[in-house]
């Protein structure tokens, strides 16, 4: 079977540093893959990268068919990728639902509002209050929740749970979970191995740039010593 999205020998550099060093990933459509490791090891450059947002890169980076490495920056997620940033980018003046409706649908299937609702009741309660007045935790559900509703058919998280609270995070993994029911696929940055854990169906574990491993889920009581190793889990 032909992944989803497929990265093959991927470099990446800021300036004059090399930051990515021949990343190899391949996600098929309906899977939550969860890349692994510690600060400052590629993980987020990996996703900017996919996306076009780094510029200086070599390699090769397909989805659904279609060559992401040729594409203009502005066709990337008219292709079906989203991507959430850690830095959520809210918009502090808009509603809760001007936020929401504020990206352009890009294909059939995406959530309705009311679907958006539900799977985001704290959405629904605070659909008319400002990005300003959300909390934390809020601002990530909408930051995914606008995603959602375009049609995107691959959901790229960098670090979802970050410094959030734990009732918090676990109604985002109900959220991932919901979503993998309907079919969507996730790649999923993390340092929360535990969170992680739960969620996702493969995983790999990235080092100063490379992906050292990749496994399954079913083989995680077995690679925990190199877990602890590499992440200190």
């Amino acid at each position: 079977m032909t992944a989803l999205l497929d990265v093959r020998d991927l470099n990446a550099w800021y300036g004059e540093s090399h930051v990515l060093h021949g990343v190899n990933l391949q996600v098929d459509e309906g899977e939550t893959v969860c890349i692994l490791g510690r600060n400052g090891m590629g993980k987020t450059t990996t996703l900017r990268s996919i996306m076009g947002l780094v510029r200086k890169r070599s390699g090769a980076i397909g989805f659904a068919g279609r060559d992401l490495m040729t594409m203009p920056l502005h066709h990337v997620a008219r292709a079906g990728l989203g991507f959430v940033p850690e830095e959520r980018g809210i918009f502090a003046t808009l509603s809760v639902d001007e936020n929401l409706m504020l990206p352009p649908v890009v294909a059939p299937g995406g959530m309705t509002l009311d679907e958006i609702h539900a799977l985001f009741p704290n959405l629904k309660e605070r659909r008319n209050s400002p990005g300003t007045k959300l909390s934390g935790g809020e601002q990530q559900m909408l930051a995914m929740a606008r995603i959602l509703r375009t049609g995107a058919r691959c959901l790229l998280l960098d670090e979802p749970t970050e410094g959030l609270a734990p009732v918090i995070i676990e109604a985002i993994g109900n959220v991932l979970r919901e979503l993998k029911k309907r079919g969507m696929t996730v790649v999923l940055v993390e340092q929360n191995f535990r969170f992680a854990s739960r969620v996702a169906d493969r995983f790999y574990v990235m080092d100063h740039g490379v992906m050292t491993h990749e496994f399954p889920v079913g083989e995680l009581d077995a690679r925990m010593d190199m877990l602890h190793e590499t992440l200190g889990v």
